[in-house]
């Protein structure tokens, strides 16, 4: 982090400075446990744990200020706000100002965080990238992410996620995005958003703070994408499987060895095998192309990235036992990205099984959600489905014959391995709360 004066973060936060106001720090931090020399620590309340509690500790551990709600019982230099979550988006706002260099705000109902390390990849041939890690995208992770930066970094990708109306606007006004692109409008966060059109209008509040001379980025295979044709002068470029500015031709899936294909923006043709199945990656691939065109790139640095591509946390994970073949893909699932792994699951050898459960804040239609997903594993040929959890008993009864249900992840554990066989494929998929990280550890 960029050093900045005790002063300038209590006049970017509006709070009242009790300390010396020159005073400079070099970290911004909420958890206590990385509070050290030069840093300031933000003591949060949460539902469960109160950053107050934690200030004697960071004081011992180096830290020369807080950002609290309530005045410390420690002599330490302290900056007193009404809210310490809303005072870290102001501070995040001001530090953000202090760089010139181009940022890609990143968002979508599917994608978000295998699309930002694609254009990563990508723009890493060329630049010193900062970028979102872990599942640092909500209004506590994009500040967060916005203090990581450092002057020798040359281009930022913030990917930002939401579950509500206003909180792309809150995001955007912090990141200020140069590029701001949107991977797709799926069935997401409906019980705020409403309906797919709530999720398109909720996602595009991320254009309110694109840079005047900015650059949209959209995916033309989405259909509700697609009825962008302008933002305040803005024309979106386009990628997809079409006749797009950026498009994609002779796709070819090569099993767990990836996926080829040519990608064409003009007279440019890009011939690339991308290390990881299945073909929504190639609009991920097509995006990040486009991406890297905007900021210089040769077509053969965006090759070189495209290829040096790497899956991040349980995402599209292949693990090999000596008798299972376990796609992990279990961080999280909604309607769109569970029939992606389904359709790459089909395209594979062996018997194809699917293990899913329970796909989270779907609204009022949740259930014929999870009914019309099994009925889409059966369609595309899937031979057996283990659906967990109890919305997922509706996905059992959509795929019919060759399902079976189990009401929790344990009862699951307890029987699943029962069921398979050796060369079997499994995909294993469910929203995060699912925790279906324990039946990947118990099949492995």
């Amino acid at each position: 982090m960029k050093p900045i004066t005790l002063h300038e973060v209590a006049k970017a936060c509006c709070g009242t400075l009790h300390g010396d106001p020159e005073l400079t720090i070099t970290s911004i931090v909420t958890d206590s446990r990385k509070a050290g020399e030069g840093s300031l620590f933000a003591a949060i309340k949460g539902a469960r744990v109160d950053g107050h509690r934690f200030i004697p500790a960071v004081v011992e551990q180096g830290a020369v200020c807080v950002l609290c709600e309530e005045k410390p019982d420690i002599d330490i230099n302290y900056i007193r706000v009404d809210s310490t979550l809303v005072a870290l988006k102001g501070i995040a706002e001001y530090y953000r100002s202090l760089f010139t260099i181009p940022f890609i705000g990143i968002t979508g109902s599917v994608g978000k965080t295998s699309t930002k390390e694609f254009i990563s990849a990508v723009l890493a041939q060329k630049y010193n990238v900062h970028k979102t890690g872990g599942n640092f995208n909500n209004e506590l992770g994009v500040p967060i992410t916005l203090f990581g930066l450092e002057e020798e970094h040359e281009v930022a990708v913030i990917e930002m996620g939401i579950s509500g109306f206003g909180e792309m606007t809150r995001l955007s006004k912090m990141v200020k995005p140069d590029i701001s692109v949107i991977t797709n409008i799926g069935y997401c966060h409906l019980e705020n958003l409403g309906d797919r059109d709530g999720v398109l209008r909720a996602k595009t509040e991320m254009f309110r703070y694109l840079k005047k001379d900015g650059t949209i980025i959209l995916c033309h295979d989405d259909d509700k994408l697609r009825t962008v044709t302008d933002y305040h002068g803005i024309r979106p470029i386009f990628y997809g499987t079409g006749n797009d500015e950026y498009r994609a031709e002779n796709i070819t899936e090569k099993g767990l060895d990836g996926i080829g294909c040519t990608l064409w923006h003009g007279d440019t043709r890009i011939d690339v095998t991308i290390p990881t199945m299945g073909r929504h990656n190639v609009l991920n691939a097509l995006c990040a192309m486009a991406v890297g065109t905007q900021l210089g790139l040769s077509a053969d640095e965006i090759k070189r990235g495209l290829e040096s591509f790497e899956n991040v946390g349980s995402r599209n994970h292949i693990i090999k036992t000596d008798t299972l073949t376990i796609i992990d893909d279990c961080y999280n699932a909604n309607p769109t990205s569970t029939k992606a792994g389904l359709d790459t699951l089909s395209k594979l050898s062996g018997r194809r099984i699917a293990i899913l459960g329970d796909m989270k804040e779907l609204g009022k239609d949740e259930l014929d959600l999870h009914r019309e997903v099994g009925a889409y594993a059966k369609e595309v040929g899937i031979d057996m489905l283990v659906a967990v959890g109890p919305l997922s008993e509706a996905t059992a009864e959509g795929f019919g014959e060759g399902a079976y249900y189990a009401a929790t992840v344990e009862r699951c554990i307890d029987r699943i391995k029962r069921y398979l066989q050796p060369g079997d494929t499994i995909l294993v998929k469910a929203s995060h709360s699912m925790q279906f990280e324990r039946i990947v550890e118990a099949l492995s």
